[in-house]
């Protein structure tokens, strides 16, 4: 016993050194981060001197929202959105916590990848609270979607959009087959999934499946865009550092891909995922919303150094700016997914983003 205790002390005073020295892009596969789950989400806030603050800990062991409670102790995304009736649904992606480890797939954590959490909060300036979660029999957050986690057939099924049409929620989740080089990792296909129950239950759309291949190998991670009646959807590959497209669809056929028009670079074409053109390059998790304080469309995301960083566009499919650095690689280098905060906040744009090294979700700030 005594040596047991003596060698998980030196386990722990190594992987604590480990965390503190190294400085790397974020890898994505949960594999790859700390293995003991009480010490992700208990080191703080970043402490950061660019353009953006941290302001809550959204996730994780320091959280206000104590999500250890039904057994969330590292997750990552925190995609939101508006569920049409005033609440914000957020999905976040593989989950880590206590129980059965996922040892086929070589994790020792017990691992979901994907997980749905409500708030009231309109207002984040004080932090984001969550006020109910989509419960298995034993209390914990559930999978929304199972994945058999197995290497080489699908290793995670994860969220990357989420949007409401008609009172009925839509979800976008790409199918994992591995995890690969830093920031990299291929997909078998994307596709959607749809909750009449306010994100309770969720069932698969197989109409909407989109194999890793062709023009629909560009819309493998997505995020969703609500104007009007059209229903944006930004697509690229899978992994970072990619050219993003763009697509739009009625928002009655966001089940139907034959009714999906693609963007060109001039026009408008239906039916035709080929015909896709780029709208912005160096591109990884995407993030798209309408700011009413700029009047024009934003987006967030990583760059290929991994710096998180905001673009302007009039329009949905573009011109886009240059891209504007809001937290400098430097300062916070395992930072991923910047996920945009579904509601209008003046001049002041809130968003999630995940910090890999304690792989938990934070809440930035960062001034327009």
């Amino acid at each position: 016993m005594q040596k047991t205790a003596s060698l998980m002390l030196s386990a722990l005073t190594g992987l604590s050194a480990l965390l503190v020295t190294t400085a790397t892009p974020a890898a994505a596969n949960p594999n790859a981060i700390n293995p003991i789950p009480v010490l992700n989400g208990s080191t703080g806030l970043p402490n950061l001197n660019g353009r953006a603050r941290a302001v809550f800990q959204v996730t994780g062991m320091a959280s206000p929202n104590n999500t250890q409670t039904y057994n969330v102790l590292g997750t990552d995304l925190g995609i939101m959105w508006d569920n049409g009736s005033g609440e914000m649904l957020t999905a976040f992606g593989d989950t880590a916590g206590l129980g059965f480890p996922n040892l086929l797939a070589g994790s020792v954590w017990a691992w979901r990848s994907n997980i749905l959490l409500r708030s009231d909060t309109r207002d984040p300036a004080n932090g984001i609270y969550f006020d109910s979660v989509v419960r298995d029999v034993f209390g914990q957050a559930r999978d929304l979607i199972p994945s058999p986690k197995v290497p080489f057939l699908e290793i995670s099924r994860i969220p990357t959009a989420g949007i409401s049409v008609g009172g009925v929620q839509f979800m976008s989740l790409m199918s994992i087959r591995t995890w690969d080089a830093a920031g990299q990792w291929t997909t078998n296909f994307s596709g959607l999934a749809a909750s009449a129950d306010n994100g309770e239950t969720w069932a698969e759309l197989p109409a909407t499946k989109r194999p890793n291949e062709g023009g629909n190998a560009n819309f493998q991670m997505n995020a969703f865009v609500g104007r009007g009646e059209w229903v944006y959807e930004y697509g690229t590959r899978s992994g970072r550092n990619n050219a993003a497209y763009v697509a739009r669809v009625k928002g009655a056929d966001i089940g139907n891909l034959a009714e999906y028009e693609y963007w060109d670079g001039g026009g408008w074409k239906k039916d035709d995922v080929n015909a896709a053109a780029p709208i912005m390059g160096g591109v990884g998790e995407l993030s798209v919303l309408y700011n009413e304080y700029l009047g024009q469309y934003v987006s967030l995301t990583t760059d290929p150094f991994n710096s998180v960083v905001l673009r302007r566009s009039p329009s949905p499919e573009g011109p886009w700016s240059a891209p504007e650095v809001i937290i400098d690689t430097r300062e916070l280098p395992s930072a991923y997914a910047p996920s945009i905060f579904p509601y209008q906040t003046g001049r002041d744009l809130y968003f999630m983003t995940t910090v890999h090294s304690q792989y938990n979700v934070v809440l930035m700030r960062t001034t327009l």
